[in-house]
């Protein structure tokens, strides 16, 4: 008896020994979406004793609201209801009209899935909430109530040493000598191809954008003065070295007097191809300082061009001269103060702290 008692207790020590402390649940992201909508639907009776016995057990509003997915009112409502009338008041009270579709939950619900970004169509969110009993108008209803249709934005990546390049280009700038001129350069294109934005149109009618059938493209080399706010372009048929060159001299005209006319760029490959090396070492007054990879939002220029491509949206002229002289009098038409106040060169990481001082 004594042998038998003492295999039955090493068994049970075993048994014990071979039990984890503690065991969690491993929930998918689509068995959590079930288990909260069937808390806020089919079991929601269910879910508000469960917040009366969580705050009898000692936790606040807040974090009941927290572990099943409420708001803090309505669990605040929930057990003061329960106060005042016990176990038969949590159930639903009759309600006059048609009574809403969805928990009110839902619409949370619906934003923490749209923050994290995915092509998000109303048949998705549908499937995403765990297929709920509500049609997809009712879906397409609520999620009109929390977002709105539009494209997300494409950001470029970063460069891993964008910090020191950018200290590096601050250096620079601080040691040039007294006079020197610094200006941000940057290229773009302007398409015979109209550019199509969305905008106010009278209801019933759809504008209509004529296509030139054949597209035409120029290039476009702007620079802007960070300290004045002087804007220099020149518009040619292709964005190759020589034309750069070209753009540089023109600069080297515009201030005859600085000894230093400094131009942050980006690191297009005809900022430092062979022609524009052997250009820089015959004219010792420019320098051209390349900044970090990947970064276009460091350019104040990148805004400028921003404003012009808003500015000729939705336009077709009939030729691509025509075109041009579009891009011509928009930059003709403006002063160096509006240029300054859209190319914000005081936001840029390029900009020792002396400097933007001036502004």
């Amino acid at each position: 008896m004594d042998l038998v008692t003492t295999h039955k207790s090493d068994h049970d020590e075993a048994s014990t020994s071979m039990r984890p402390a503690h065991i969690y649940a491993n929930l998918s992201d689509e068995q959590h979406t079930e288990l909260v909508t069937a808390l806020h639907q089919q079991w929601r009776v269910a879910a508000r004793a469960v917040m009366v016995l969580l705050s009898a057990g000692g936790m606040s509003a807040a974090e009941i609201a927290d572990v099943l997915h409420f708001d803090p009112r309505t669990v605040r409502r929930w057990i003061v209801r329960h106060g005042l009338e016990g176990l038969s008041g949590l159930p639903d009270r009759p309600r006059t009209g048609r009574p809403r579709l969805g928990s009110h939950g839902l619409g949370d619900r619906i934003r923490r899935l749209l923050n994290t970004p995915k092509a998000w169509t109303t048949a998705r969110i549908w499937r995403a909430l765990g297929r709920p009993n509500l049609s997809l108008r009712t879906i397409y209803r609520r999620t009109r109530e929390h977002a709105r249709w539009s494209r997300p934005r494409l950001i470029a990546k970063s460069d891993p040493d964008h910090d020191q390049i950018c200290a590096s280009i601050r250096d620079q700038i601080t040691a040039l000598p007294a006079g020197s001129v610094v200006l941000a350069e940057d290229e773009t294109h302007l398409d015979l191809l109209a550019r199509v934005r969305a905008c106010w149109m009278p209801r019933g009618v759809r504008h209509r954008v004529m296509t030139p059938g054949t597209n035409i493209r120029r290039t476009v080399h702007g620079a802007v003065n960070l300290a004045t706010g002087a804007w220099h372009h020149h518009v040619s048929v292709k964005n190759v070295s020589v034309v750069f060159c070209y753009f540089l001299d023109l600069l080297l005209a515009a201030y005859p007097d600085a000894p230093i006319i400094a131009v942050i760029c980006d690191n297009g490959t005809t900022h430092h191809s062979g022609i524009t090396k052997r250009w820089l070492a015959e004219h010792p007054r420019m320098a051209l300082i390349e900044g970090a990879r990947y970064s276009p939002q460091d350019n104040p220029v990148e805004r400028i061009w921003a404003v012009l491509k808003q500015h000729i949206a939705n336009t077709a002229p009939a030729t691509m001269p025509d075109r041009v002289r579009q891009a011509h009098a928009f930059f003709r038409n403006r002063t160096n103060d509006q240029n300054l106040t859209t190319a914000a060169p005081w936001t840029s990481p390029w900009l020792p702290e002396s400097y933007r001082q001036k502004y």
